[in-house]
């Protein structure tokens, strides 16, 4: 199914899914499009909307069963204007999960469970919103992979991850909330703008009235901000993302500067949850 704008998405009653989780796939590139939106239907999402350039091409069979929205995703704040526009469009109480293209998402356990059997869990615990961690994958070797995107050489970085305190408006700690830093964002810092250094998102959220996503990936109800309920940990889950690996070695200002990306605690990734768990780099919570 395909619209030629979001808003005529939104009128149409019919189309509009009823029933989540849903994921929105905002595409950026046409670097392993069908890829990411194939692993997102298998992951259990009832549906996958793609906002992407009419240009782009998409395999027959995502043709047929995901919803297409021409959209111009490098125009400013795209990636809050599409899902916002979701939230509005969508019944209030349906979750959703946003990412970009070469993006997949890994939750506990996620070779036997689907995400809607975790979401379900996680409505138990009271819980309207997720936090997942932003886990930069990119290829060991530059030369033969210039875009330094393989998903047969990937690898991740196995340390080097912390979190600072997220300071309110009079520099005081909020609750249960924490800036999370790691990554290439930390180690090729110098090529990162400060206010895009975060590897947190609220990426698994349940939408409702007035409810918007801000540009740091943050939401307007703070709670949603929070990385855990007030009386044990919950669950998280992870993306795993080429997309920063894709912009330093694209951008002109610091391709030239990047021969690779590997260093003494790099590790080939192996498209599993159990590594991720093994690494901290999500948490199972008390599902089990």
């Amino acid at each position: 199914m395909q619209f030629d704008s979001l808003s005529n998405f939104i009128r149409d009653k019919d189309a509009v899914p009823q029933k989540g989780p849903i994921a929105v796939v905002v595409v950026e590139d046409d670097i392993e499009v069908d890829t990411t939106l194939r692993h997102h239907q298998q992951a259990g999402f009832k549906q996958v909307i793609a906002f992407m350039p009419k240009r782009f091409k998409l395999a027959r069979d995502l043709s047929e069963t995901l919803i297409r929205i021409d959209f111009d995703t490098s125009a400013p704040d795209a990636l809050e204007t599409a899902v916002n526009g979701v939230i509005v469009a969508v019944p209030a109480g349906t979750w959703m999960y946003y990412c970009y293209n070469a993006e997949f998402l890994f939750h506990p356990f996620c070779e036997t469970r689907s995400v809607g059997e975790m979401l379900t869990f996680h409505t138990e615990e009271r819980r309207d919103a997720m936090l997942t961690y932003v886990v930069d994958l990119y290829a060991d070797d530059l030369w033969s992979c210039p875009n330094a995107v393989s998903l047969d050489r990937a690898h991740l970085d196995r340390s080097g991850y912390y979190a600072l305190a997220r300071p309110d408006e009079k520099g005081h700690p909020k609750e249960r909330q924490l800036n999370f830093y790691g990554g290439l964002r930390w180690r090729f810092e110098e090529h990162v703008p400060e206010v895009r250094r975060k590897i947190d998102r609220i990426s698994l959220f349940k939408a409702k009235p007035g409810l918007k996503l801000r540009n740091d990936h943050t939401f307007n109800d703070e709670e949603y901000n929070t990385y855990a309920c007030e009386w044990h940990h919950n669950l998280t889950a992870a993306i795993c993302s080429f997309r920063t690996a894709k912009a330093l070695k694209l951008n002109p200002g610091s391709t030239y500067d990047i021969e690779t990306f590997k260093w003494h605690n790099s590790a080939p990734f192996e498209w599993h949850s159990r590594q991720l768990l093994d690494l901290g780099l999500m948490e199972p919570g008390q599902w089990f």
